[in-house]
């Protein structure tokens, strides 16, 4: 047998989405718009990074080659190397969406091909029976916010009076999502944990994806901070994605960070939690130590949507990948014959773009490990391709969606 390690980058897109003009992102690269404005100087920020966009060990894996097919170009400022180790390639996405739920679904096998329910953008963002009723049912005196807006925005916003009011805060983005900050203190993070368990059987008729505890700590706007108490309150997969096939096998998948949530903790063995890349990648590491043959470790590595896509952080984008290309080297030494590892991403999120929300984007296939040559898989043509090929490579049957490309 063998073992998988399939590492989620949540929203390093490379661009060339063929359906991208749908969703209002023609031309939206994330990775491709940050190695530009770092070669231009735009990525520099004192103390923390500065010149074009070092990438030497991904770039070593394909990812400049993958770029060029999503695309058509290299990224700016970013020499190709010498040598590629590794299969590579790009994936576009065939689900209705580009949300998290959307691309990790298609990633597991399980593409999405309903339409998502999504809050309007002008007035207030939720129909007020639904409010009352998340009002009576939830015992809260009301709501804050109730629009579209950014999570760090909303909560120096309406953050006081939330403490003052007991009302929790309320909001969304163009993803299907219902969001909720509170304090972790005044509010208690229990009570909004249950309070976020009540909007979710709430949301049910309304078609929503997720709805997403927000906690935070501090006292005025000035040090509000989001904690590492984030859930994930997910609806189902529409049908069996990879992971149940695997614990249907009496395999273990080993879902670190936010994966349990995302699936609805369906088809997951051990739940293991981590706040920020840094701690992401140590819990990773040590997950890959104690799998079995067979098992998978599945990861989504956040900060780089939550931190740096969402809050248009060029400069913090681009020195959070170079931490973590730096780390690659720690994942080779880990790997025993057999395994294999395949980083990719789930949507895009390019913080050059307008606005502040998710990009329709190509993604990387990167896949290496003890035994794995050197090809080009050019552009799959679904994310599904990716469950799959971990599929083939555990030994199970094919699935309904998607193709190994082993």
């Amino acid at each position: 047998m063998a073992r998988a390690f399939l590492f989620v980058l949540d929203s390093f897109g490379i661009g060339g989405a063929p359906d991208a003009g749908d969703f209002g992102d023609d031309g939206a690269d994330t990775l491709g718009h940050i190695a530009e404005f770092c070669a231009a100087g735009a990525g520099d920020r004192a103390g923390l990074r500065e010149g074009p966009l070092s990438l030497p060990n991904m770039a070593a894996l394909g990812l400049l080659h993958a770029a060029k097919f999503a695309n058509g170009r290299l990224p700016a400022g970013m020499e190709l190397p010498e040598r590629v180790f590794g299969v590579y390639g790009a994936a576009s996405e065939i689900s209705r969406g580009k949300d998290t739920p959307s691309g990790h679904w298609e990633i597991a096998g399980t593409p999405v091909t309903f339409d998502w329910g999504y809050f309007p953008t002008e007035g207030d963002a939720f129909p007020p029976e639904l409010v009352d009723a998340i009002c009576r049912e939830g015992d809260v005196p009301g709501i804050l916010g109730n629009c579209h807006a950014s999570g760090t925005d909303i909560i120096a916003r309406h953050g006081e009076e939330h403490m003052l009011t007991g009302k929790p805060i309320c909001y969304t983005s163009s993803d299907s999502v219902f969001q909720i900050a509170a304090h972790e203190h005044s509010f208690g993070l229990e009570r909004l944990l249950d309070f976020c368990e009540t909007v979710r059987r709430l949301l049910d008729n309304y078609n929503i994806g997720r709805v997403i505890a927000r906690p935070f700590v501090g006292t005025t706007p000035k040090d509000f901070v989001r904690t590492g108490n984030r859930r994930d309150y997910s609806v189902l997969p529409p049908e069996p994605t990879l992971l149940d096939r695997l614990t249907g096998a009496g395999r273990t998948v080993h879902a670190v960070g936010k994966i349990a949530d995302i699936f609805a903790h369906q088809g997951i063995g051990r739940l293991i939690k981590a706040n920020g890349n840094t701690a992401l990648f140590d819990a990773t590491l040590r997950a890959m130590d104690e799998a079995e043959d067979g098992d998978l470790v599945f990861t989504n590595f956040v900060d780089f949507d939550m931190l740096y896509g969402h809050r248009r952080d060029v400069p913090g984008y681009a020195a959070a990948l170079e931490a973590f290309d730096q780390r690659l080297p720690d994942l080779d030494r880990t790997l025993k014959p057999g395994d294999i590892v395949i980083l990719t991403a789930d949507h895009g999120c390019d913080p050059t773009w307008r606005g502040t929300d998710h990009t329709r984007e190509r993604v990387p296939v990167l896949v290496f490990g003890p035994g794995v040559r050197t090809r080009s898989i050019g552009v799959l043509p679904s994310f599904a391709d990716i469950g799959e090929t971990v599929a083939k490579h555990l030994g199970l049957e094919p699935g309904l969606h998607g193709r190994s490309f082993l």
